[in-house]
């Protein structure tokens, strides 16, 4: 064979290689990796598919049997369309945000405004079926000591848990981590975050248990949930690796152990994938279903 018809096969090789590598990849279903064994997945719409419109991310989430998303708060969003969208899909809102960091719920000048958002978030939540909204704490206020806007904080949800249990929607309570992605924000760690709820004392405020901001902010993720899980205190769990805030798989967190030991103590709910892809959504969701596996 001469050099320019070696030159010829090899390219024509190559380029049917290709063709069937695209065709192999076109054919993969990936209809059911959202489809887990063990643990119920809802998608953050939020940090996945952030270039496309919004809908077109859930559709993207149903696209992969993902079961449910979550998203940041509703007040950006069509909220007619999007349970239109669920409807359709068949997939579910497992959270959004009814109340973000400004302004700050530890302050008590705020907590009018807070009541209103509650009660408005809570006839949203009825729209989209939904049982659970996230509320946060706030920044740090000055002039205040931690205790006190901690104090605050109890007030403010004791003002919303009679609203939150007569429509059945848990309000649930995010510490963040200080370290790495909210410096200045007043509710850290566990610990407070049940003192809190257990001072409010209802059935429908608990804690949006993040396991990303948890590990940076006090590790020992496992020993951590069977406390939060034995006060009672769990209502959601979120997730990302660490470093990164990316998919399980990528930083320093042993996720199949931490799911499995979430699951062996009775958690049954949804954990939110409040992760940014590293590279593909398709990688992502991928490294997710790898996590629950054990």
């Amino acid at each position: 064979m001469s050099t320019i018809d070696r030159r010829a096969f090899l390219g024509t090789a190559a380029a049917a290689g290709i063709v069937t590598a695209t065709s192999a990849s076109a054919a993969e279903d990936h209809s059911r990796l959202g489809r887990t064994t063990h643990t119920k997945f809802a998608v953050n719409v939020e940090m996945w598919w952030r270039k496309l419109p919004f809908l077109e991310r859930i559709k993207q989430a149903a696209a992969l049997g993902f079961p449910a998303y979550e998203f940041w708060p509703w007040q950006r969003q069509d909220i007619d369309a999007v349970a239109a969208l669920s409807n359709e899909l068949g997939i579910e809102c497992a959270q959004f945000t009814a109340w973000g960091f400004k302004p700050g719920m530890n302050d008590p000048k705020n907590h009018a405004e807070f009541v209103k958002k509650i009660e408005e978030g809570c006839a949203v939540a009825k729209k989209l079926r939904c049982k659970k909204m996230t509320v946060v704490g706030g920044n740090d206020q000055p002039g205040m000591t931690q205790p006190q806007m901690h104090a605050n904080i109890i007030k403010g949800l004791k003002l919303a848990a009679p609203i939150a249990e007569a429509q059945d929607v848990m309000l649930i309570l995010e510490p963040m981590n200080i370290r790495v992605d909210h410096k200045g924000h007043s509710l850290y760690g566990s610990a407070p975050a049940i003192r809190i709820c257990e001072e409010v004392g209802s059935s429908h405020v608990k804690i949006n248990w993040d396991l990303y901001h948890m590990q940076i902010t006090e590790g020992d993720l496992c020993g951590h949930l069977r406390e939060g899980m034995k006060a009672g205190q769990i209502g959601y769990l979120q997730l990302a690796d660490h470093p990164g805030r990316n998919e399980p798989g990528t930083g320093e967190v042993h996720y199949n152990r931490v799911l499995k030991e979430a699951y062996d103590l009775g958690y049954r709910d949804y954990v939110g994938l409040e992760c940014r892809p590293r590279t593909t959504e398709l990688a992502a969701a991928k490294g997710v279903a790898a996590a629950d596996v054990w």
